[in-house]
C-alpha cells in the first residue's frame, strides 16, 4: 500500500501500475521462456480458468491501484488499504457458494465484526452513525468503491482458482501479469502523462514489481494446492502489518479508531476463518 501510493504521486497510479506489473510481467514471460513445461500447461489450461479468473485478477490490479492513487491524502490510503483488506471474509463467504463449503454460527458475529471494523475505520473518530459514513465516503466515493471493488475480485478469483484449477492444472499468474501490464500501458498511454521518472521511483517499482509477481505466485499456488483454509487464516494479520508499514513510510499517525477497526476486522475474519468446515475432506481440493 504504501509504495504503491508512493510511486502513484510521483507517476499517476495509471502509469505507475503499469510500470510495477510490467516488471511483475517481465519476471513472469522469463520464467516462461525458461520452462518448456509452464509452457505447455498453460496451453492446457481450461478456457472457463482463463476468463473467469482473468477478469477479476485483471479487474483487482486496476482498481487498487485507481483506489491508492485517487486518495485525497494517506490518511485515506490507510482506510482504503483497510477496506480492501475484507477480501479475506469475502472470500470466505463466497467459497460457500463457490466451493460448496459449510459454517457454523460463528460466520454470522465474524462478518458483522470484519464490516463493524470497517465501520470504525471510515468513521474517523466521528459519531458512529450511518450518516457520518455516508459522509466520509461521500467526500471520495471513487477511491472507496474502488478499494472495496478490488476486495471482491480478489475474494472471487481466489476461489474460482480453487474451483477450476484443482492440483493438476497450470496456475496462471505468468500469463495475467504480462496481459494486465499490457492493458495498464495502454490506458496509461492515452490518459496520463507520467512524472520525471529518478532513481527512488525507479526503486521502488523495480521492488514492488518483484514481490507482486513472487507474492501472486505464491498465493494462486496456495490457492490450486494448498490448504485453502489454513493459508486464508494466516493471511488475517496482513491489516496490520500493512498500516504499520504504511503509517511509518507515509509518516502517517494513525488515529484510534483506525488501529481499533484493524483488530476488529482481524478478530471478525479469524472468526470468520473458524466457522468454515470443508463439505469434504481435502481431497475435495479437486472439486
Amino acid at each position: 500500500m504504501a509504495l504503491a501510493r508512493s510511486t502513484s504521486e510521483q507517476l499517476g497510479p495509471l502509469t505507475a501500475a503499469a510500470a510495477v506489473y510490467s516488471v511483475g510481467g517481465a519476471i513472469a514471460l522469463l520464467r516462461l521462456s525458461r520452462s518448456d513445461q509452464r509452457r505447455r500447461g498453460i496451453r492446457q489450461v481450461p478456457f472457463k480458468y482463463l476468463i473467469g479468473c482473468g477478469i477479476p485478477f485483471l479487474s483487482y490490479m486496476i482498481a487498487l491501484f485507481l483506489a491508492i492513487g485517487l486518495a485525497m491524502n494517506h490518511q485515506q490510503v490507510l482506510e482504503i488499504g483497510l477496506l480492501n483488506y475484507l477480501w479475506p471474509t469475502l472470500t470466505i463467504l463466497l467459497s460457500l457458494i463457490i466451493l460448496k463449503r459449510r459454517a457454523n454460527l460463528l460466520l454470522i458475529p465474524g462478518t458483522f465484526l470484519a464490516l463493524a471494523g470497517i465501520f470504525l475505520v471510515l468513521t474517523q473518530g466521528s459519531h458512529v452513525s450511518w450518516g457520518s459514513i455516508l459522509d466520509n465516503i461521500s467526500a471520495n466515493p471513487a477511491s472507496y468503491s474502488l478499494g472495496l471493488f478490488a476486495a471482491l475480485s480478489w475474494a472471487l478469483y481466489s476461489n474460482l482458482t480453487r474451483r477450476w484449477a484443482g492440483d493438476s492444472a497450470q496456475g496462471m499468474v505468468d500469463l495475467f501479469l504480462p496481459i494486465t501490464a499490457i492493458v495498464l500501458i495502454v490506458i496509461a498511454l492515452l490518459t496520463e502523462r507520467g512524472q520525471a521518472w529518478n532513481l527512488r521511483v525507479l526503486l521502488e517499482v523495480g521492488f514492488l514489481g518483484t514481490v507482486t509477481y513472487i507474492a501472486y505466485w505464491s498465493w494462486e499456488t496456495s490457492m490450486r494446492v494448498g490448504n485453502f483454509t489454513l493459508v486464508t487464516a494466516a493471511s488475517y494479520l496482513t491489516p496490520f502489518f500493512s498500516t504499520v508499514v504504511a503509517s511509518l513510510y507515509l509518516h502517517v499517525a494513525p488515529i484510534a479508531n483506525l488501529w481499533i477497526g484493524c483488530g476488529v476486522l482481524i478478530l471478525g475474519s479469524l472468526l470468520s476463518w473458524a466457522s468454515v468446515v470443508a463439505l469434504q475432506d481435502e481431497s475435495s481440493k479437486h472439486f
